[in-house]
């Protein structure tokens, strides 16, 4: 026992023993979070409160799941493939491939990525003959993957315009086709999960009985549909229901966009009636300026629950700032510091450079191309995202489920076949007409489009008939050959790359098979009732696990339909892996859970780092000032923060002033290493938001009118006085707040209201003056 819990801090100490009751961990960054988390479960189980199999952790990512089975594996002498540790995705996917039939779902139901989701809902609307310029396919995605996350089906989703009305038939017709066709969305993993525990009485019983225990890492992160599933699966409102160790970080909560509802971690001090809150404030990663700046930044935000990181690695050095002219001369500097910070010993992946729109690399990466240095963009495309995977993987789909129309599509007429858009569309009149899949609607075709469609079927059918008994591994290999995919990337003049990317899924089937326990001989077709092996938990007539221990569920895929949900949950995956000795190039989102011996955070200006778009969006800056706070809390050892005069953006010369980010930092941790020349309006107002405040947008504020009166003398030879009212062609009418520079060089920064705040050259924009 004092094994497993030497070196642990008092807090994560206290936080590993806590009693059998829902607590919150608030986990700064750095502070050792995974450790506690893995501690917790391991002692848990050793300590005889619960078996491996009445524990369930949630990640956020699937290689945060691996690792932590990894080093509960090191930690306990136990098998830990069958505990249910993995993302919620994974989980529910878990849940519903054992109660399909419950979930009315087909057994081999796959899933779709992103995507695949946007093909299928084009080619609805397109059956529909809907206007896709009235109703473009992405915005209705987005419309249907809100809905979900927030627990709605369409009979559900309020509609107050013809707009959102016809917007929810389509999200109807959406969910009609999915069933048609057997395939889930991602976000229909969870709601399909939660529907399906909350109407079937015996089976939540059953999983509230087993998982005393859920643990839950990254819980800021959650969105509404997933705290609802949580709240479900720990009973919270039944007496002696079971616990929930939530593992999380507000200031640290950076993925509204996608969602997730901050707000989450205070409904759950409420709603379970939290007596254990620790704060995890020991950081274990950065040095002592690093932290001070990160804490005095956060402290700005006001709706938080509240901590600050500390170190006993010392202050170390000042966090490094540097204005430049431009975006070429901010480049050039970030080349002139990583080849000293390499001189100095360090390896390229271990430096980052961060910034806020992917917009901004083009021209960093330009520059360190044209200076030699090895870099990788984190978060490209993945294995399973690339275009001859996911044409391989559709062929695959097909064998295990040949109505999936969305597969058909893809590969129906690639490589190239004869089959023109014209049989498409006489296929999908027929399939609509006897209301059946793509596949099975091939035989009512006659012709010439019947003959080559015939082909298609033939290939396919021959194809499974000739791998019904190959183990996973030799199946893909046949696929690949008999679907003339390497035949037709290698008739590319630069096809040796997707070559080796299809050749490669070999080697994923390898390893998938190994890594799940299925065995190398075992046929990829084989299918479930043949699988449970002895000492594996039983399923009653009823289709709920009769608890056995320590027994994992029995698995209730065949090989192939197993590694198809990998391939699409990989697909899905929020991240990427990296490796290769090179400089590391990213957006903050991308960084998240990252860390680096040196890291530069480049783009501090207003309108770009806090995000112009923050001035329209409910406590927007907040979520910009969390955001700041975790690319500086990625540093260990050294941070650098840029800023430029003008910038190339979007097509446009931009002028800039320097972000309200650096009057938030503690002026003894900062080096500046380029003279503080610009004038910064946004000094003296760290008690507010300028974007978050509505009296700054209507100009109601006397702090800013106090300013507008001290500058509003006409002495600048612009010809042009701060407070005036303009219009401008593009953003509308707006004040100008500042004006910087003399006649034939000067700026004025300008609040255009709903359009945000702009920095115009007033020797190119054609202003016009309003009288008020």
């Amino acid at each position: 026992m004092q094994n497993l819990l030497h070196n642990l801090n008092p807090e994560q100490l206290a936080a590993v023993t806590l009693p059998s009751q829902s607590a919150l961990i608030l986990a700064g960054a750095g502070s050792g979070k995974t450790r506690v988390l893995t501690t917790r479960i391991a002692w848990l189980v050793q300590t005889g409160q619960v078996s491996p199999a009445g524990i369930m952790a949630v990640t956020f990512t699937n290689k945060a799941a691996k690792e932590m089975l990894t080093r509960l594996s090191s930690m306990l002498p136990i098998n830990t493939r069958g505990m249910w540790i993995g993302t919620f995705h994974g989980l529910c996917n878990r849940l519903l491939r054992t109660h399909y039939k419950d979930a009315a779902l087909p057994q081999t139901f796959q899933i779709l990525d992103s995507q695949d989701q946007l093909s299928l809902i084009k080619r609805m609307l397109k059956a529909a003959n809907v206007d896709d310029e009235k109703y473009p396919a992405k915005n209705l995605m987005y419309f249907i993957n809100n809905a979900k996350d927030q627990g709605l089906r369409a009979g559900a989703v309020e509609a107050y315009d013809p707009i959102e009305r016809r917007m929810v038939e389509l999200y109807e017709l959406y969910d009609q086709q999915c069933q048609r066709e057997g395939v889930v969305d991602f976000a229909e993993l969870l709601l399909r999960s939660y529907e399906l525990l909350a109407r079937n009485g015996p089976l939540r019983h059953h999983y509230q009985m087993r998982f005393r225990h859920i643990l839950v890492d990254e819980f800021q992160d959650t969105n509404d549909l997933q705290y609802n599933l949580l709240k479900l699966l720990a009973g919270h409102d039944q007496e002696g229901g079971g616990a929930i160790f939530a593992v999380g970080d507000d200031d640290q909560s950076i993925y509204a966009f996608r969602g997730a509802n901050v707000g989450n971690m205070q409904a759950f001090e409420r709603d379970f009636r939290v007596q254990n809150l620790i704060k995890l404030e020991q950081n274990y990663r950065s040095h002592g300026h690093i932290l001070d700046s990160a804490n005095f930044l956060i402290a700005n935000n006001t709706k938080r629950l509240g901590k600050n990181l500390r170190t006993d690695e010392g202050q170390g050095e000042q966090v490094r700032i540097y204005e430049a002219s431009s975006d070429l001369e901010e480049a050039q500097w970030i080349i002139e510091e990583t080849k000293s910070l390499m001189n100095e010993g360090l390896k390229r992946s271990e430096i980052a450079i961060l910034y806020r729109s992917n917009a901004q690399s083009r021209v960093i990466e330009h520059a360190l191309f044209a200076a030699g240095l090895p870099y990788t963009v984190y978060g490209g495309l993945r294995y399973f995202q690339r275009a001859e995977v996911k044409h391989a993987i559709a062929y695959l789909q097909l064998m295990d489920n040949p109505h999936n129309d969305s597969a058909f599509l893809r590969v129906v007429n690639f490589p190239t076949r004869g089959i023109g858009v014209r049989s498409i569309e006489q296929l999908q009149m027929a399939a609509d007409t006897y209301g059946i899949s793509l596949f099975a609607a091939v035989p009512y075709m006659t012709g010439k489009a019947g003959t080559s469609l015939g082909n298609f079927i033939k290939l396919i059918e021959s194809a499974r008939f000739e791998t019904q008994q190959l183990p996973l591994p030799e199946m893909v290999r046949v696929v690949l050959e008999r679907s003339t995919l390497l035949q037709h990337y290698g008739n590319e003049k630069e096809g040796a790359d997707r070559i080796e990317n299809l050749e490669q899924m070999v080697n994923a089937a390898t390893q998938f098979v190994q890594e799940e326990g299925f065995g190398q001989g075992a046929p990829a077709h084989l299918g479930p009732q043949a699988l449970p092996q002895a000492g594996e938990a039983i399923l009653n007539q009823d289709g709920i696990e009769v608890f056995d221990g320590d027994a994992p569920l029995p698995t209730v895929m065949s090989p192939l339909s197993a590694f198809l949900s990998h391939a699409s949950l990989e697909a899905g995956d929020a991240q990427a892996q990296a490796g290769q000795d090179a400089l590391q190039l990213m957006t903050v989102h991308s960084a998240k859970g990252l860390e680096f011996d040196a890291v530069f955070i480049t783009g501090l200006e207003e309108g770009l780092f806090p995000h112009e778009s923050s001035a329209r969006e409910l406590d927007g800056v907040d979520e910009e000032r969390r955001l700041m706070y975790v690319a500086i809390t990625r540093a260990r050892r050294r941070l650098y923060m840029s800023f430029t005069q003008q910038r190339m953006l979007h097509g446009q010369t931009r002028f800039n002033m320097k972000s309200r980010f650096f009057e938030e930092l503690p002026e003894e941790s900062l080096k500046w290493l380029s003279p503080r020349v610009q004038t910064n309006w946004f000094a003296g107002r760290k008690s507010t938001t300028a974007w978050d405040d509505a009296a700054f947008r209507d100009g109601t504020d006397n702090r800013i009118a106090q300013q507008i009166t001290q500058k509003s003398a006409n002495g600048n030879g612009t010809g042009w006085r701060v407070g005036e009212s303009v219009a401008h062609a593009k953003f509308g009418e707006g004040v100008i707040v500042n004006i910087e520079g003399g006649a034939g060089a000067a700026r004025a920064q300008i609040n255009f209201g709903a359009a945000g705040m702009k920095v115009l050259d007033l020797s190119i924009a054609k202003l016009e003056r309003i009288a008020r």
